[in-house]
């Protein structure tokens, strides 16, 4: 099973340029990254993708708008 870094996925929304919600975010990892692909940060793993996208909102990685929320490069540490 593949383990991602948590910057893969936030990278790949600044990449998009898209709005997302949790859901389309959820969806558009899954698309990418596939359906049994797990992920981790600096401070967590094993996370699904709906894991990760709840644990990047807690963590305020997500930008709001009106039609959902997108990222900044300004949003991903870099320890």
């Amino acid at each position: 099973m593949d383990s991602i870094h948590g910057h893969e996925v936030l990278n790949m929304m600044i990449e998009s340029g898209e709005q997302y919600t949790h859901a389309s975010l959820e969806a558009a990892i899954k698309a990418r990254f596939g359906e049994q692909a797990r992920f981790y940060t600096c401070s967590a793993e094993g996370m699904t993708a709906g894991e990760l996208v709840a644990f990047l909102a807690a963590k305020g990685k997500f930008i709001p708008s009106k039609d959902g929320f997108s990222t900044d490069q300004s949003k991903i540490c870099r320890h």
